[in-house]
């Protein structure tokens, strides 16, 4: 249960984190709602899965899996490509989660 928390976590912070363009600087009401709730609901649900789930884990998932999804947002929605390094940067973020997640013995299997 604990990683369908921070599953969860990690949506509504993305949705949260791709919406804050959209405020320009909390001066548009609707994203700036958005984002609030959003970013609350994420702090909310990874306070639950942090029950179960190291801290050092779940952050590193919560910032591998963050990264890559708010990426994609960034290129459909505002169609901001990232170059080169930024995707082999992001690349081995991603695999440092898969190291951890496979190898690692603090995480609970």
């Amino acid at each position: 249960m604990a990683y369908i928390y921070l599953a969860f976590a990690i949506i509504a912070e993305v949705i949260a984190t791709s919406a804050l363009k959209a405020t320009e600087e909390f001066t548009k009401v609707i994203p700036s709602i958005i984002v609030v709730v959003g970013y609350g609901l994420a702090f909310y649900l990874l306070s639950h899965a942090l029950k179960t789930i190291h801290v050092g884990t779940a952050y590193a998932i919560w910032a591998g899996l963050g990264i890559a999804l708010v990426t994609i947002v960034g290129i459909f929605l505002y169609k901001q490509m990232p170059d080169l390094p930024a995707v082999i940067g992001m690349g081995l973020i991603v695999a440092g989660v898969v190291v951890i997640n496979v190898f690692s013995k603090s995480v609970g299997h």
